[in-house]
């Protein structure tokens, strides 16, 4: 049976590209930090106020463009 240091360090824990893409994004046009969730059909982000979620409704062509999604953005206001 593997020790569970053997098993977690082959693990990896890098995110996947579009998680920093996202956050990076959000962080640079609105100076607000973002959660972020990668799912089958959609990624979603968890927006801390129904202002800055309509705002980034508004902007879902840019952001698709800029950080080379594939998938369909959902948001979330957890605040």
């Amino acid at each position: 049976m593997d020790s569970l240091n053997s098993i977690l360090s082959n693990r990896d824990f890098d995110e996947p590209p579009e998680i920093t893409s996202i956050k990076k994004y959000v962080q640079d046009e609105f100076q607000t930090e973002v959660g972020v969730q990668v799912r089958d059909k959609d990624i979603v982000v968890s927006v801390p106020s129904a202002a800055l979620a309509n705002t980034l409704r508004l902007r879902v062509p840019e952001i698709t463009r800029r950080c080379q999604l594939d998938k369909k953005l959902v948001f979330r206001i957890s605040g």
